[in-house]
Parts: C-alpha cells; sequence; structure tokens
C-alpha cells in the first residue's frame, strides 16, 4: 500500500510538472500570438504603414480619421493593454520581456495622444499629414495593373481624407489646442507647392511617367495614364487646395500667440507626458532644464579651448560671427555640398569595422531634402527605406546655401548617416527573429541619443580633421544642450520665442536661419528635442561604467554591438542590457 502511494504520488508530480512546464511555455505563446495580432490590427487601420512594411492588403486605402473610427481605436488600444497586462513577467525571458514592455509603451502612447486630443493638431512647423502622403508614389508598388489601381484608388480618397484632417484642426480652433501664429510664417507657401497648374507636374503623377516601361500594353497604358491625369485633376490637387484656403482663412488667422504647450488644456501634464515618452525616463522637466544649462558651460569650455589653438583675436561669439558671415566656410551650390556630404559618408564608412562587429547589409545614398519642404525644414535628416528593394536616404538641406555650413557637416553625416541613424535603424530591421514592434518601433532617446554619441565618435576615429570641423562638432553637441534648455523654457517657463533664438545664436555656431527654424520646431513639437542630449548622456555614462569595470579587457566594438543588440529600447532596457554585458565580460 505504501509503494502505491509513492507510485500515485510519482506519477502525480509527474504529471504537475508537466503541466506547469505547459503554463510556464504557455505565457510566451500567448504574448507571440497577442503581439502578432496587435500588428496586423495597427495595419489594418493604418493603410500607409503597412504599405511602408511590404504588407500590400491595403495599398488601396488611406487611414479613416472619423470621430467613430479614431473612438474605436482607442477602445481597441486598451482592450489590447489589458490583455498585455495580464501575462505574467516570471514566465518570459529577457527578448520577451522587452517586446512586453515595447509593446506596452506603444500602446499606452497612442491613448495618451488620444486623451490629449493630440489629433486636433496634426501639423509641425515643418510637416505633417499633407507631407507624409508625398512618400507614397516611392512607397507603393507599381509592378502589376491592379498596383496601379489601387494606387489611383488612394488618390481618390485625398478629399475625404484631408476633410477629416482640417475637421479636427477646426476642433482645435474651438478648443485653442493649435499651433501658435509665429511658427506659421510661410507656412502656407510649403502647401502651395503641392498645388500645381499641371498635374502632370505633381510629384503625385510619377508612377505614370514610368508606364511606357512597364511591360503594359499601349492600351493599359494610355487608359492608366488618363486615369492618373483624371486622379490628379478631380482629387489630389482640388484636396491641397482646400488645405491651403483653410490655413490662409481660417487656421492662421486663428491661431494662438502664446507659444507654450503649458497653456493649453491640461498643457503642464501634457508636456511632462511627452518628455516621459520622448526620453524614455520620469526625469522632471525642472531638473532637465538645469542639466541643459550644466552642459553649456562644460561645452563652452571646451570651445574656448579650440578657439585657444587658433589665436583668433576675440571671444567665441566673434568668432561664432566670423563663422557665420565668411564666404569659406559655405557651398557654392547644391552639388558642391552634396559632393562634400558624399565624401565625408565614405570616409567614415572606412573607419566603421574600427567600431563594430556587426555592420548592416542595407546600403544609403545622399540626397537633397525635397525642394516642397526645404525652406522649413531641418538641416539634414535621415529616411528609412520603404521597400527591401530601396536604399536608406541621407537627406541634405540645399536650400539656403549660405546657411548651410561646411565645418559642420562632418556632424551632421556622422548622425544621420553612419555610425548614426542608418546604421541602427537598418540593424534594427534586419533583426528578422523580432516582433515587428522591437524592429520598427523609433525609441526617440535611445535613436537620437546614438545618433549624438555617434558625431563624438568621428573624433575618435579621427574624421575631424580642421579645428573649425572640432568647432562644429561642439557646435552640434552645444545645440543639443540647448535644445533641454530652450524647450523647456518656452514651454514650462515662460520663456518668448525670441529668448529661445538669442539663447541659441549665443551658443552655438548655427546660423540664424538654422536656429529660427530649429527653435520654430521646439514650439510646434513639444519635447521631442530633449531626447537627443538625455539619450547622449545615458550612452556615455554607460561606457565609462564598462570601461572602468572592465579596465584592459574593455573591447570598444563589442560595447557597440552590446547597445545596438536588442534594437532601439528604453533607456532603462539598456542599462540593464549594459551591466549584462559587463558581467558577462568581467
Amino acid at each position: 500500500m505504501w509503494k502505491r502511494r509513492i507510485l500515485l504520488c510519482t506519477l502525480f508530480i509527474g504529471i504537475c510538472g508537466h503541466v506547469l512546464a505547459a503554463d510556464k511555455s504557455s505565457e510566451p505563446r500567448k504574448l507571440s500570438a497577442l503581439l502578432e495580432q496587435i500588428w496586423q490590427y495597427q495595419l489594418s487601420v493604418d493603410p500607409i504603414k503597412a504599405t511602408r512594411y511590404q504588407n500590400n492588403r491595403y495599398n488601396d486605402r488611406l487611414k479613416d480619421f472619423s470621430v467613430e473610427a479614431l473612438e474605436a481605436d482607442y477602445q481597441q488600444n486598451q482592450q489590447f493593454l489589458t490583455r498585455l497586462l495580464t501575462i505574467s513577467d516570471d514566465q518570459l525571458n529577457h527578448q520577451q520581456k522587452i517586446s512586453k514592455l515595447m509593446q506596452q509603451r506603444e500602446l499606452q502612447n497612442d491613448i495618451d495622444l488620444y486623451r490629449f486630443n493630440a489629433h486636433y493638431m496634426p501639423i509641425t512647423s515643418e510637416s505633417g499629414f499633407y507631407s507624409a502622403l508625398a512618400f507614397l508614389p516611392a512607397s507603393a508598388p507599381f509592378k502589376t495593373e491592379q498596383d496601379y489601381q489601387d494606387y489611383l484608388a488612394r488618390l481618390a480618397q485625398f478629399p475625404r481624407y484631408f476633410e477629416q484632417q482640417i475637421a479636427w484642426m477646426k476642433k482645435g480652433i474651438e478648443t485653442r489646442r493649435l499651433q501658435p501664429k509665429v511658427v506659421l510664417v510661410g507656412f502656407e507657401e510649403s502647401i502651395k507647392k503641392f498645388v500645381t497648374k499641371d498635374p502632370h507636374d505633381s510629384q503625385f503623377f510619377a508612377p505614370f511617367t514610368r508606364l511606357k516601361d512597364s511591360g503594359f500594353s499601349p492600351a493599359q497604358q494610355a487608359r492608366l495614364y488618363t486615369q492618373g491625369e483624371a486622379a490628379i485633376d478631380q482629387s489630389v490637387l482640388p484636396a491641397y487646395q482646400a488645405f491651403y484656403d483653410f490655413l490662409v482663412a481660417e487656421y492662421i488667422p486663428s491661431a494662438k500667440q502664446n507659444i507654450a504647450a503649458s497653456t493649453w488644456q491640461n498643457g503642464a501634464t501634457f508636456y511632462q507626458n511627452r518628455s516621459n515618452y520622448y526620453t524614455s525616463t520620469t526625469l522632471d522637466v525642472a531638473d532637465i532644464h538645469q542639466t541643459g544649462l550644466s552642459e553649456v558651460k562644460r561645452i563652452r569650455s571646451e570651445m574656448q579651448s579650440v578657439l585657444d589653438t587658433l589665436n583668433f583675436e576675440g571671444d567665441i561669439n566673434q568668432f561664432i560671427q566670423h563663422l557665420r558671415t565668411s564666404p569659406e566656410f559655405y557651398a557654392k551650390s547644391a552639388d558642391e555640398l552634396l559632393m562634400r556630404a558624399s565624401y565625408i559618408a565614405k570616409r567614415i564608412d572606412a573607419t566603421l569595422p574600427q567600431l563594430f562587429y556587426t555592420l548592416p547589409r542595407i546600403p544609403y545614398g545622399v540626397a537633397p531634402v525635397p525642394d516642397n519642404i526645404a525652406p522649413k525644414y531641418t538641416t539634414g535628416r535621415y529616411i528609412s527605406p520603404t521597400r527591401d528593394d530601396q536604399p536608406g536616404y541621407y537627406w541634405v538641406n540645399t536650400y539656403a546655401l549660405d546657411k548651410r555650413p561646411l565645418y559642420a557637416l562632418p556632424a551632421l553625416t556622422l548622425h544621420e548617416a553612419v555610425p548614426g541613424h542608418h546604421l541602427q535603424i537598418s540593424l534594427a530591421s534586419e533583426m528578422q527573429d523580432l516582433p515587428p514592434v522591437r524592429r520598427y518601433t523609433y525609441i526617440s532617446a535611445f535613436g537620437e541619443g546614438w545618433g549624438l554619441y555617434s558625431e563624438y565618435l568621428g573624433k575618435e576615429v579621427g574624421i575631424y580633421t580642421t579645428p573649425y570641423e572640432e568647432f562644429g562638432r561642439l557646435s552640434y553637441e552645444m545645440w543639443r544642450a540647448c535644445r533641454l534648455v530652450v524647450d523647456t523654457g518656452m514651454h514650462m517657463q515662460g520663456w518668448s520665442r525670441q529668448q529661445a533664438i538669442d539663447y541659441m545664436l549665443e551658443n552655438t555656431a548655427l546660423s540664424e536661419h538654422n536656429v529660427t527654424t530649429e527653435v520654430d520646431r521646439y514650439i510646434s513639437w513639444p519635447a521631442q528635442a530633449l531626447s537627443y542630449k538625455i539619450g547622449e548622456l545615458t550612452i556615455k555614462q554607460l561606457r565609462q561604467k564598462a570601461e572602468k569595470a572592465l579596465g584592459n579587457t574593455f573591447d570598444l566594438r563589442a560595447f557597440h554591438d552590446a547597445v545596438l543588440a536588442y534594437g532601439s529600447v528604453p533607456l532603462s532596457i539598456l542599462e540593464q542590457n549594459i551591466d549584462t554585458f559587463i558581467a558577462e565580460n568581467s
């Protein structure tokens, strides 16, 4: 009897063990299934996003911004978040925990944006829903007649899409949640560039100019060409014209005078929320302001050290004025600027094996910022590929050449191309074993912090060849430090726009045009600019920690691979990852 009880107990324990093992493996399966369900839902409600990631099921649609659709999306995101939080962390490995946290973060952000009525303001000083559409001709496939018909169906929806956005902007006027008038000066001109007199001159007509190389019959080509003309003439151009008219007649005249986000309803709470999201921290914005002031003081001292090597007769501000006004520091043509950027990019390419063991497969090119957005656009930006047969692009702004200093070009290239955004984003996108929320989510503090840290890496591999270029690097670092001061200053501490402009002119070598454009960006996109310096400071602190802990065994290439190994992650996760790296290499 006793032996029988032992046998039964043994069997019971064995069965329980299998059940517990099954339960333990069920949580990762639940997480994987839920992440995929969320991803597929997001693609279905955001067709442009689906096209971007080569899911072509929705290529004939544009997102529905109706009251009902946004409310339904909000409710669905809440349901997803509730389900996500029921999954136990105890049964997840490190990668899975990161995936869960990332998805939780993105769902919460979508919920927060809806609650704060961010959809009332679908434009910034430099871009918005209207400019995002301009990527459609490059992102959509045009291999079959159905591809063209899908594109035509999308173009036909432009009037509805614009009407819905305008309706929300009118709600913004009613509730005073709208952009300040000062950042909208000349904004309507960027819209006007989309309203061409001839449909053939519209960038949206570009796919129809390639029909002769499509392999379609002459009859098919003629039919699609005519349909394209009609779609541009009857849908696209009227939609942009209506938006232009609304801006000029209603929105800009109604725009608010005060520049601070804190003046919106729940504005101070919203600004802290945006700071938390973009920096991926819970730092108080008052503390961020003080960090900025400290960094400005430190960097200014380093600027003076560079100035001392040049024997310049004058102080830093006189030297900055010299840099802004001397023709020798500026390209004479757009081609010259692009060629200089390309040359610097290739020089940097050659140094990458010194810094990394793992490099991305995806190449990148150098191209100008499109003319229709260049006047109000930042000095440079990285544009990710929209298809797997495309490269990334490092955009260089060739508008107002006398405001694009060559001494700053090395730092800009390091940040936007390699080892900055292109390298980091490409490596993340190539991590095929991770769920899409990990491969495609861009955490600003990580990505922009890495970009700014990449500018510093140029110093270590000899990219800055003159004191002027080193001063340009410091000016770019100063630029990001100033962001901590002026962004928080304008939105939370009562700073005026002119006060912010003067502060940046005083402390950076940026041209007045660049400074004005940047300040307007900070006003119209609250707290995003805080992410750069906070991220860079964190990466540098983690490197110092690793160097101190590992001593002579510290491997810079291995450290960089460890930073990038998990894709774009919140700074708290990055800290955990580097602690693990230190422990494994001690």
